[in-house]
C-alpha cells in the first residue's frame, strides 16, 4: 500500500524527530521475518528507549538530511529496517541479541554522529556496558578511596576499645 505525500511528509517529520534525539542508528535487513518475531523485537525495543521502524529508504533519507547522519544515506539499499535511540549501546544491543537468534535478521550497519559504521562496529558497540553500569562503576571508583580512608579511621578507636579489653581481661576478678 503506497502512501500518499502528507502521509509521507508525516513519516519523514517522524523519522527527522527521532533522529534529531539520536546518538545512534542502526540499520537491519529483515527480509522473510515472521511478523511475530518483529512483533517481539518491537516490544524489547520500546521497553530499551529505542525506537524502531521499516521505513522505505528514500523517505529516511530525506530525514537524515542535513543531519550528521547524512553520510549514512549512500548505504541505505536494499529492504532495511532502522533502529535509533539517545544511547547507542542501549540501540546495538538490542538489535544484536535479536540478531543472535533470527537468521534472516542481519545488521547491515549503522553511524553515530558523523561516523558509519559497520557491521562488526555495531556488534562491538552491543558488548560495551550499558551507560548506567559505567556510571555505577565510575562512581564505584570513585567512592573507593573515600572509603578506605573512613575505615582507616575507624580503626584508630577500634584497637584502642580492643586494648582496653584486653587490659580488662588480663585483671584479676577483684
Amino acid at each position: 500500500m503506497s502512501l500518499n505525500l502528507e502521509q509521507k511528509q508525516a513519516v519523514v517529520a517522524e523519522v527527522a524527530k527521532q533522529v534529531a534525539g539520536a546518538q545512534a542508528i542502526v540499520m537491519v535487513e529483515n527480509r522473510g521475518m515472521h511478523v511475530a518475531d518483529m512483533t517481539q523485537l518491537r516490544a524489547k525495543a520500546r521497553a530499551s528507549g529505542v525506537y524502531f521502524r521499516v521505513v522505505k529508504n528514500t523517505l529516511v533519507r530525506r530525514a537524515v538530511a542535513d543531519t550528521p547522519y547524512a553520510n549514512l544515506a549512500d548505504k541505505m539499499v536494499g529492504p532495511l529496517a532502522y533502529g535509533m535511540g539517545p544511547d547507542p549501546v542501549a540501540v546495538a544491543k538490542v538489535l544484536s541479541d535479536f540478531a543472535k537468534g533470527h537468521d534472516k535478521f542481519v545488521i547491515t550497519g549503522g553511524a553515530m554522529p558523523g561516523q558509519v559504521m559497520s557491521a562488526k562496529e555495531i556488534t562491538a558497540l552491543a558488548t560495551l556496558p550499558s551507560r548506567e553500569e559505567l556510571l555505577g562503576r565510575l562512581v564505584g571508583t570513585m567512592l573507593a578511596p573515600i572509603a578506605k580512608f573512613v575505615r582507616t579511621l575507624n580503626e584508630v578507636p577500634s584497637k584502642f576499645v580492643r586494648a582496653l579489653a584486653a587490659v580488662r581481661d588480663a585483671r584479676p576478678a577483684a
